[in-house]
């Protein structure tokens, strides 16, 4: 992975969780939480599933779609967590 992968899952993890956010408003960490959460989801996941699924996932499509997963999963599980606290 270089530099630019990370930034294509970083990015892409920030836009599926302001997506997140926006469609499953329950779980929203407001605009700039859903963002960060997405963002780190995004650069986590990217990196693991380039490492685990390696030459299967391949090129922007994996890196976006990694990125996007990434990002939708992290920030449903802190809004959940959030949830729970705030309770």
């Amino acid at each position: 992975m270089d530099l630019t992968s990370l930034l294509v899952q970083v990015v892409s993890g920030a836009v599926g969780g302001t997506a997140t956010g926006a469609a499953a408003k329950q779980y929203s960490l407001g605009a700039i939480g859903n963002a960060i959460a997405g963002a780190v989801g995004g650069g986590i996941a990217g990196q693991l599933i380039g490492t685990f699924a390696g030459q299967m996932i391949e090129g922007w499509v994996g890196d976006i779609a990694g990125g996007a997963i990434g990002g939708i999963i992290l920030t449903l599980i802190a809004g959940v967590i959030k949830n729970m606290t705030s309770k």
